[in-house]
């Protein structure tokens, strides 16, 4: 071999080495979750089981990692519809503390864009329903069936409010909206179905695999080993079925 020709090889590996070296971050960052997408799950989380007193280092990890105040505001909102008024009302409180703290030390957080005007065109329950069958990639024009059509009321509360009222405003991404939710049902437990259905959501929304899994070990770091378990058990049934 020429001298020529092993400078020529040497310089081939080196670029090899570099063009690897830069393809594997990009594949990485879909086996995790970032920093501000960690922050709302830890948030919505303490606050669906009510443990102020995390809430409170989990707002500021949130707030330092780059969530405004308005999208943390908006996810303590959002995770009434899963975890009732008290356990949101208490985690606004909690974030109001929270802020007040860090402006007394000198802290400015960013405050972030108000939600913009809704159209009220067409219905309420149209716009409920076209934003559902956009999360579920799926029509609903069929008969109303299991406990929509036992209780056809909540039903249309499920349209009007949760997917118009709530999953309509821009303050959130439909992707943020849906790691508060499972983050929620993952924390209070015992409603699996409803889990299965959003963790679907969630590949729907382009989340991955390898980050859903991230979030069971958040969940796992944050609520407990259990609740962890179990939602990793609805995430393996999620991913088999979609095969």
């Amino acid at each position: 071999m020429t001298f020529k020709n092993m400078i020529t090889g040497i310089l081939l590996s080196l670029l090899c080495v570099s063009y690897s070296a830069n393809a594997q971050p990009e594949e990485g960052t879909k086996k995790e979750l970032t920093q501000k997408q960690q922050g709302l799950i830890s948030i919505a989380a303490y606050t669906a089981q009510g443990d102020l007193i995390n809430l409170e280092s989990a707002l500021n990890q949130g707030l330092d990692a780059g969530l405004t105040v308005n999208e943390i505001k908006e996810a303590l909102i959002h995770l009434y519809a899963y975890a009732g008024f008290p356990r949101s009302i208490r985690g606004l409180q909690t974030f109001m503390s929270v802020l007040e703290e860090r402006k007394a030390r000198g802290i400015k957080d960013e405050q972030g864009p108000e939600a913009s005007p809704i159209s009220e065109e067409p219905s309420k329950y149209e716009r409920g329903k076209a934003v559902l069958e956009e999360l579920i990639q799926a029509p609903l024009d069929g008969p109303h069936t299991g406990y929509a059509a036992f209780a056809p009321t909540i039903e249309v509360f499920l349209k009007e409010h949760l997917f118009a009222d709530l999953f309509e405003r821009d303050v959130l991404t439909f992707a943020q909206r849906e790691l508060v939710t499972i983050s929620v049902l993952s924390s209070i437990g015992k409603v699996e179905p409803m889990l299965n259905s959003h963790f679907n959501i969630c590949l729907n929304l382009g989340l991955t695999p390898g980050q859903l899994l991230h979030f069971t070990k958040i969940i796992g770091s944050t609520i407990g080993e259990k609740e962890a378990n179990a939602a990793e058990s609805v995430l393996n049934e999620v991913l088999e079925e979609r095969k």
